[in-house]
């Protein structure tokens, strides 16, 4: 070989080693801030002091009771399931999309993205079933984008998960989940199909309006707020800001705790997700710029909602939204009964979202439990998210969310869901 090849050579191979360390740090990193992609519940025995832990938090849960309100499916194959992620989540075209989207992949437990959506069940079913005590999960599909004229908005969407495909995963495991449907309210046929999924039984409908394009508040939603109170359906919305999911900055108003407050007068069972726990909104009453986790504690202790206004505790323990409304929320004991209890997988599985150093920080948990949990989120990080839960604590008062947050709320559903 002449000079000119073997020069030629040696290029090719500097570039395909180079290519090759920066996609191995690129590995790396998605590692560290995702986490392992291959938890099981088989390959690490846990400690007597993590499985002490884990019976103390089952204690008080009373058998068949559990539930998990706030469980997330994605799905990509609009051929075997009809779900829909955006194509940039995939493309090193777009480096920050490819980051998120090789977050949720590897958080996911998936491998092959040719089956993922097959494999995202099959490792969330995996994780339930290796649950000390088995419960109900509620697996939320979602809507697209649509605009205020009700037209479907693929550019602003970043996913999609069919009302269809939630509701067979209930019927192809109903001892282990049940349906909340995503209707935007602007489509043309919203309080129709309010009133189809009604007859199916199903009772829960999700929003996330900072990603949806809703304004709640938007008098033209008067028809479906009416129609939610006639089937007796509960709105299980995001409030505050929106981090997860792309949402522009002036959609982000939407998450505003005080825009729901017409639907609240209309009699609508809501519960307001991660307890509006993130983001500031201007307050209604003229104290300018208020933290959206006090607006939604204001609502709850308005005596006209005491039976239709709920929070779920979803992301409360993630590390961007410590210590003040974990803190706050423990103390409230007088609204403990209207919290219920949503893991927000799969972001438990997220390494980067979770932090029990700072939990330990804040004297939500000890050293030592810190430690026990760090080993029970290796094994399972479902098991880990409600287990770290029922442990924090007040850090000056001791005090804990109760068991009834992680059972059925029987005011907004029923035990055999």
């Amino acid at each position: 070989m002449h000079r000119g090849g073997r020069c030629l050579v040696w290029i090719a191979v500097t570039i395909a080693a180079g290519a090759a360390l920066v996609f191995f740090s690129y590995s790396r990193i998605i590692e560290s801030v995702a986490g392992s992609t291959h938890l099981s519940t088989q390959t690490q025995p846990l400690s007597a002091g993590a499985r002490k832990l884990i019976d103390q938090a089952f204690d008080g849960i009373e058998p068949g009771s559990l539930k998990d309100y706030h469980v997330h499916i994605i799905g990509m194959s609009q051929e075997s399931t009809g779900s829909w992620v955006d194509p940039g989540l995939l493309s090193w075209w777009g480096l920050h999309k490819k980051i998120k989207g090789d977050v949720f992949i590897r958080a996911s437990g998936v491998s092959d993205l040719r089956r993922f959506d097959q494999h995202y069940v099959d490792r969330l079913v995996s994780l339930i079933k290796s649950m000390p005590v088995r419960g109900k999960y509620q697996l939320l599909a979602f809507d697209y984008y649509h605009t205020q004229d009700g037209m479907r908005s693929i550019d602003k969407s970043e996913l999609y998960v069919p009302n269809q495909y939630v509701f067979q995963l209930t019927r192809q495991y109903p001892e282990l989940f049940t349906a909340a449907v995503s209707i935007h309210p602007y489509r043309q046929d919203a309080v129709k199909m309010l009133a189809y999924w009604a007859g199916q039984g199903v009772r829960f409908v999700k929003w996330l309006p900072n990603a949806q394009g809703i304004r709640p508040d938007d008098p033209r939603l008067a028809e479906f707020y009416d129609a939610l109170v006639a089937h007796k359906m509960v709105l299980l919305t995001h409030v505050g800001v929106e981090y997860a999911i792309s949402s522009s900055r002036h959609d982000q108003s939407f998450g505003d705790p005080q825009r729901l407050i017409s639907a609240l007068d209309k009699g609508v069972k809501i519960i307001m997700a991660h307890a509006a726990s993130a983001g500031r909104s201007v307050d209604l009453t003229g104290n300018g710029l208020t933290d959206n986790f006090e607006l939604f504690l204001r609502l709850m202790r308005a005596a006209q909602y005491k039976n239709n206004l709920f929070g779920d505790i979803s992301a409360l323990t993630q590390f961007n939204r410590l210590p003040g409304p974990l803190a706050r929320l423990l103390e409230q004991s007088d609204v403990h009964h209207r919290l219920v209890n949503g893991s927000d997988y799969p972001l438990p599985a997220i390494n980067m979202a979770i932090s029990t150093r700072l939990l330990a920080y804040h004297g939500f948990i000890t050293d030592s439990e810190q430690h026990m949990l760090n080993e029970i989120y290796q094994v399972n990080p479902l098991l880990f998210d409600f287990v770290s839960k029922r442990t924090v604590r007040h850090p000056v008062s001791g005090k804990r969310f109760p068991p009834q947050v992680f059972m059925v709320n029987t005011h907004l559903d029923s035990i055999s869901g």
